[in-house]
């Protein structure tokens, strides 16, 4: 009798322990799914992406957007620049589209791109009479398949004026948000 009772007992603690086990199992496996299927951190190196995005900025990248759709202007992406290396930049122009830069203008099939996100270090370079971009790019076609990518930091970024337009294929995904340091944790906005 004695021995009944003791199995008793100890079959609600190994029904709690196996669960337990159930649920941290099930939650590595979603760990594992989110984090290498879904989403990815990527962290900023280099000053290609001031003033928006600064080194040692650690960021959520959305792995499976372009396997919905392609990349829109505006947004910010990373891909593979080389077999070890992974850059940030931003979407310009997409495929069929002519670009071309001159000085602080960006100009997309003729027009001059609204870039919203440069405002104020646009306007900082003109009260102090010098311009924000000192490199231009001369009139190319977006090649089918591929983007034009730029880094806010238009001086001094290696972009799509020196590596060339960025297949689809390369493409990691879309940075959606900064969460390290805390205080700049925010959404990334086009």
């Amino acid at each position: 009798m004695e021995q009944e009772q003791t199995m008793e007992k100890s079959n609600p603690l190994k029904n709690e322990a196996w669960e337990w086990v159930k649920a941290l199992l099930i939650a590595a496996a979603l760990v594992f799914f989110i984090r290498w299927l879904i989403f990815a951190p990527f962290i900023v190196e280099g000053p290609s992406m001031e003033p928006n995005f600064h080194t040692g900025e650690r960021l959520i990248v959305n792995k499976i957007i372009y396997s919905m759709g392609k990349p829109d202007r505006g947004e910010v992406i990373v891909f593979h620049a080389t077999k070890d290396k992974d850059y940030i930049k931003r979407v310009i122009a997409l495929p069929g589209e002519t670009v071309k830069v001159e000085g602080d203008k960006v100009y997309v099939n003729g027009k001059v791109l609204d870039e919203p996100y440069l405002k104020q270090a646009l306007d900082d370079a003109a009260k102090r009479g010098t311009p924000y971009n000192s490199r231009n790019y001369s009139e190319k076609t977006v090649a089918e398949g591929t983007v034009f990518v730029m880094g806010d930091n238009r001086s001094n970024s290696a972009d799509s004026r020196d590596i060339g337009f960025i297949e689809y294929d390369k493409i990691v995904g879309r940075a959606d948000l900064i969460f390290w340091p805390f205080k700049n944790i925010s959404l990334v906005h086009m």
